[in-house]
């Protein structure tokens, strides 16, 4: 059960390896949650505070370096910073967050694919959430190769991760879909966008304890 301070917010993560959509079916959510009258607090990870866009900016940027587990310290108290300044006050206040990834990324870019042992990257995961567990974190499933080919065709300016070996991103793509844990539902990630979204929106309204985020709001079913 997520820690939301007794308050009745929402707490909603999209998950996934590069290219697999996450952005975009996060957005689309976002939408979906306005249209329904609720209006959602976005946050993207690295970042969502003016200190943690500063490390995302030195974590993607090509001309550094890190250590994995530097570069876990830096990705966590980004985190850190993110529950503490925004995730807690915003559930506090009732509302539904919906983030960018969360800390399963952790696990598979820092644990699966840089090889840091799993159970140090997840408790220092539990020193930055200090508890905090999403209600929802719905995770998309691609193929190896497919975000790869994907940001080729669009054309995508590839940042430090996205760099990374085809083996590095195959050990991510392989951890998220082998994930299995409370809370975690797995989407085809091969689905267009408007299908994708349906997809998500269905397990959103199960997850919802009795629908009370949405009682007395003209829901889109």
């Amino acid at each position: 059960m997520s820690d939301h301070a007794g308050a009745g917010g929402f707490f909603l993560v999209i998950e996934g390896p590069e290219g697999a959509g996450k952005s975009t079916l996060a957005a689309a959510v976002a939408g979906r949650l306005r249209e329904s009258g609720l209006e959602p607090v976005s946050v993207r990870e690295p970042g969502g505070t003016p200190a943690a866009e500063h490390v995302r900016q030195a974590l993607l940027d090509r001309g550094n370096h890190f250590e994995p587990h530097v570069e876990l310290l830096y990705v966590t108290a980004a985190r850190a910073h993110l529950v503490q300044s925004v995730i807690r006050p915003a559930l506090a206040a009732g509302r539904v967050v919906v983030a960018d990834r969360y800390y399963l990324s952790t696990e598979a870019y820092q644990g699966a694919g840089r090889g840091v042992d799993l159970e140090t990257v997840r408790r220092v995961n539990e020193v930055a959430i200090q508890g905090l567990h999403p209600d929802l974190t719905l995770v998309l499933d691609i193929p190896r190769g497919l975000g790869r080919s994907r940001q080729v065709a669009a054309g995508k300016d590839q940042d430090r991760l996205e760099r990374e070996s085809p083996a590095f991103h195959a050990r991510v793509t392989d951890y998220y879909l082998a994930v299995e844990r409370e809370g975690v539902r797995h989407l085809d990630g091969t689905l267009p966008p408007p299908a994708l979204l349906e997809a998500a929106w269905a397990e959103v309204r199960r997850s919802v304890p009795g629908g009370k985020l949405f009682e007395g709001r003209p829901v889109n079913s």
